[in-house]
């Protein structure tokens, strides 16, 4: 079995998959790892307020600009379903396998910072020297939002996307 970890869509999704086909024994499977929020029943929320992702969303794009970044370059933007491109391979048609999301995930304020400065279009380091202006920003809105500093998560569901080689 070869597993992609949410990291399928930094590739060149047709042309690694058919690579991947080629080096699988018959029977062998390729699994696309993800979390998967669109489309899918949100656990109810155990009390505190959910995490205010559009705004967050909002600031990084104030200080970072329209364009996600990622390393040194762009993010890929993902339009089409991991499925779709699949199907064009030999794998032909995979199938997908939900296991719920954790429906009592709970954070405080700064793991929700960090959370974002965790991800590759919004890394610290892409803020420069106005990091602690963005970080100060988000946590002023998460005290207008909680002030005891809790927030709830829900990450989606993981979605397993299970492609067979014939054998």
């Amino acid at each position: 079995m070869v597993t992609f970890g949410q990291s399928f869509h930094w590739t060149d999704e047709a042309r690694v998959a058919e690579a991947v086909y080629d080096v699988l024994a018959p029977g062998g499977a390729l699994a696309l790892i993800v979390h998967t929020v669109e489309g899918r029943p949100a656990s109810p929320n155990p009390g505190p307020p959910p995490i205010p992702h559009p705004e967050i969303k909002a600031l990084v794009e104030k200080y970072l600009g329209s364009t996600r970044r990622a390393g040194q370059g762009i993010a890929p933007v993902q339009t089409h379903r991991f499925q779709d491109v699949l199907v064009r391979t030999r794998f032909r048609t995979p199938r997908a396998i939900f296991a719920p999301g954790i429906p009592d995930l709970l954070r405080d304020s700064e793991s929700v910072l960090s959370g974002y400065f965790s991800l590759s279009s919004s890394a610290s380091h892409l803020f420069g020297d106005r990091v602690e202006d963005f970080a100060s920003e988000v946590r002023v809105l998460l005290t207008s939002r909680s002030p005891e500093g809790i927030f709830w998560d829900w990450p989606g569901d993981t979605e397993v996307i299970l492609a067979r080689k014939p054998g």
